[in-house]
């Protein structure tokens, strides 16, 4: 039988899966009334996820990768409360990231230097540059 979530593809990118997903239960009246709500939700599903990171259990990463779900899924949901379609904001993302930690590797090998072995300081240093200059 035919429910509100079947026609979903699975095929879909897990990200706008999430984000179809949420939508569909939107239809039917399954959703959070503002996206203040799902920030708190998100804000939950972080805590979680820290309490995973912090208990330490390094062996086991089934509960931590759960969690992480779970806040991707939270994610998604604030995302398209908010009219951003995710995918595209993420791609975007990662192309900014892209950019300015091309950006820094560019300046360190300037001064003949590596980002292999340099310090987090110096690379935090400069990449506050590059942000600041961006």
């Amino acid at each position: 039988p035919k429910t509100t979530l079947s026609g979903v593809p699975k095929t879909l990118p897990s990200l706008l899966r999430a984000y179809e997903i949420s939508a569909r239960a939107d239809a039917v009246g399954f959703d959070w009334a503002r996206p203040a709500d799902v920030i708190a939700k998100i804000e939950e599903e972080v805590a979680e996820v820290r309490g995973e990171v912090e208990s330490g259990a390094t062996g086991d990463l089934s509960r931590a990768e759960e969690e992480m779900g779970d806040l991707l899924f939270a994610i998604a949901n604030l995302s398209r409360k908010l009219g951003i379609e995710p995918e595209a904001a993420l791609r975007r993302a990662n192309d900014k990231f892209t950019r300015r930690f091309d950006a820094m590797e560019r300046a360190f090998a300037a001064r003949g230097e590596s980002l292999t072995g340099a310090a987090l300081a110096d690379m935090e240093s400069e990449w506050q540059r590059v942000k600041a200059n961006a």
